[in-house]
């Protein structure tokens, strides 16, 4: 019998007490293990991840992409990873949709896209202008079909390891997916919902400060990474 691959959810949290006790009991049962990695959190996110039955890892060195390589570093024994923000705004329920693809045979890396129907209208204006920006880079330097740089994601551990992931802040997500492209995986894109915010505000997209940063992030990533590939021939 076939051994059935080590799923594991990595969701990083600065400050997310108030939703992730619902965000990890929504979690489904493909899910082995739930992997929150508190990145510098002044409420008891730690605490509350711990008592809802998440491992914890404690990771004082802020940023988005930091955290993900912490939660990485603590589950080597995964077959897959399912990256999910600590927001709850997307739903957890549609894991499986993400899982199957990788399972099944057909795809080393699945994101999932919130660019479609009512669910577009959940991100702010910042947000869809970013997306549709970076997509269009995307698409004119490496071909990538993408919609959306949305963080609810799966990839096989194989993968990560080729693309050799680097970024420790918000170019986290766009550096997954130029590498994937890079590395020429078999990506695929699929529909997810996403609600608006339960509780506190985005460290992205609810401040100024945070839109300018990320944004700024996500543009240098791809140049960089446009360059590279430029100076590699």
């Amino acid at each position: 019998m076939t051994k059935k691959p080590f799923v594991t959810v990595i969701i990083p949290a600065l400050n997310e007490a108030d939703t992730l006790p619902q965000l990890i009991s929504a979690i489904p049962s493909c899910a082995d293990r739930v992997v929150v990695v508190d990145n510098g959190s002044t409420d008891n996110t730690g605490q509350i991840a711990n008592d809802a039955g998440a491992d914890v890892i404690f990771e004082p060195r802020r940023g988005y992409g930091q955290a993900c390589l912490s939660g990485i570093a603590h589950a080597t024994d995964t077959d897959i990873f399912v990256f999910l923000d600590a927001d709850f705004c997307d739903d957890p329920a549609r894991m499986p949709e993400l899982i199957n693809p990788i399972l099944c045979g057909n795809a080393d890396f699945v994101l999932g896209s919130r660019m479609h129907g009512t669910a577009k209208h959940n991100l702010s204006f910042p947000q869809r202008f970013g997306n549709r920006l970076a997509c269009m880079l995307m698409r004119i330097f490496w071909q990538a079909k993408y919609s959306d740089l949305g963080p609810f994601r799966a990839v096989t551990s194989d993968a990560l390891k080729r693309m050799n992931m680097q970024d420790r802040n918000f170019g986290w997500t766009v550096e997954m997916q130029i590498k994937a492209r890079q590395e020429n995986l078999r990506i695929l894109e699929i529909q997810v919902p996403y609600r608006a915010r339960l509780f506190g505000q985005s460290k992205v997209s609810g401040t100024l400060k945070g839109v300018c940063l990320a944004g700024s992030k996500i543009l240098y990533v791809i140049g960089r990474e446009f360059l590279r590939g430029i100076l590699s021939r």
